[in-house]
């Protein structure tokens, strides 16, 4: 069975996300999965903070003979176990760890209340004459 290392579609419309997974070669884009080896989000402000490999078994399945995608040998050739900017990925994503101050919420502003108009019905109108008190109804 050849394996090939690509990208998984995730996500929603305008909003993309991968999965960097090992594959059959012949599955869907979308199809069985054999291992996810890490995650890409290209809409991460930091730009080395996108890709997040496992390194270890990244270079295990180039060790038995998986072929990465063009895409996925780039992020592998940049954030691998031999990359390029891994200190720089380090730094991005420590950035983006660190929490952010949150400004107050305001404080809600309270609508003044109309008067409710009061409705008579014809039955309140008229005076209770219609209805028996509970005791009445009781003893006869």
């Amino acid at each position: 069975m050849s394996v090939r290392i690509r990208m998984k579609k995730m996500g929603r419309k305008h909003r993309p996300f991968f999965r960097i997974c090992a594959m059959d070669i012949r599955a869907p884009r979308d199809g069985k999965v054999l291992e996810e080896l890490g995650t890409y989000d290209p809409l991460v402000p930091e730009t080395h903070a996108r890709a997040v490999l496992n390194r270890d078994r990244i270079d295990y399945w180039l060790g038995v003979g998986a072929q990465p995608s063009d895409k996925v040998a780039v992020l592998i050739k940049k954030y691998g176990t031999n990359g390029k900017f891994l200190g720089n990925q380090e730094t991005a994503l420590a950035q983006l760890a660190e929490k952010k101050p949150v400004p107050p919420a305001p404080k809600p502003v309270e609508l003044p209340k109309k008067p409710e108009p009061v409705a008579e019905t014809p039955a309140e109108a008229s005076g209770d004459a219609g209805e028996t008190p509970p005791e009445a109804a009781a003893e006869g």
